[in-house]
């Protein structure tokens, strides 16, 4: 397994939306524990391909956080939210594509979501509390849209200013 780089935003491909996966390949499935190891190196508890510079309908999740509690790694292809509750969670959340960056998103509390395994079996499951609103987010990476996207302008310019100021920095370094 290999840790691929993660874009920072502002960057084109993340606003783009992705194809879905027509078929499993080995590609794929080592794509997906890349991004798994991405993920957990980085340290985050959600991946989009996207965010690896990929527009395929791949994302990957573990929200366990909990200490000493085994870990849930999930690859999702073509994942769809097919169902949401009217109740609505408000959570702090941050992208691994804009570090160092947290704000309050609303979202369904809980969703139902339809995806395709790395077996290519199609897999079906209810979401709730953080594992509901970090499969939104990640899904929300697969349609072009970032979690600031939620934002206020004002708020959403003052964090994409940030980003591009740190990659000029990191460009320097």
């Amino acid at each position: 397994m290999s840790i691929r780089p993660i874009l920072i935003h502002p960057d084109p491909r993340l606003k783009k939306v992705c194809k879905p996966v027509p078929d499993l390949s080995d590609q794929l499935r080592v794509l997906a524990d890349d991004m798994l190891q991405t993920m957990y190196d980085a340290p985050g508890i959600g991946l989009a391909a996207p965010q690896v510079g990929l527009l395929t309908r791949l994302i990957v999740l573990d929200c366990i956080k909990e200490e000493g509690a085994a870990p849930r790694p999930m690859a999702m292809f073509n994942p769809e939210v097919i169902a949401s509750s009217d109740d609505l969670n408000t959570y702090e959340e941050g992208c691994l594509s804009i570090p160092e960056q947290y704000a309050d998103v609303t979202r369904p509390a809980e969703v139902t979501v339809r995806w395709i395994d790395r077996d290519g079996n199609e897999q079906q499951e209810d979401f709730g509390g953080l594992w509901a609103t970090c499969v939104q987010h990640e899904i929300d990476h697969l349609e072009g849209k970032l979690f600031i996207d939620y934002l206020k302008p004002l708020k959403r310019q003052m964090i994409t200013r940030r980003m591009v100021k740190l990659k000029r920095e990191k460009a320097r370094a």
